[in-house]
């Protein structure tokens, strides 16, 4: 991947859940993505106009802003493949012979 990845995590507070979305995601992409990506994390508690703003239902929320598409992932992040199949890295999926 040449491009670096933009991504936004929204979360609502310190809790369990926004905690494990925000660790799932630094350990992915420290192990992935090293380098290649760069995250900023909303907290909606704070900022309640974003969510209406960026149309944020459902915290947490990865959205990848860039490259396009703009993809979104609900959840605390902890599937590896399907985050990688999202932000298009294939290289997590085995292939079929």
């Amino acid at each position: 991947m040449s491009q670096k990845l933009i991504l936004k995590l929204y979360v609502s507070g310190n809790t369990l859940r926004s905690r494990q979305a925000i660790a799932n995601l630094q350990t992915f992409c420290d192990r992935e993505l090293p380098d290649n990506c760069a995250v900023e994390i909303i907290d909606l508690i704070e900022f309640p106009e974003i969510a209406e703003l960026e149309k944020i239902l459902i915290t947490p929320t990865l959205v990848k802003v860039s490259p396009e598409p703009q993809e979104r992932i609900i959840g605390d992040l902890s599937d590896t493949k399907v985050l990688s199949l999202v932000l298009n890295l294939p290289s997590h999926f085995p292939t079929t012979k």
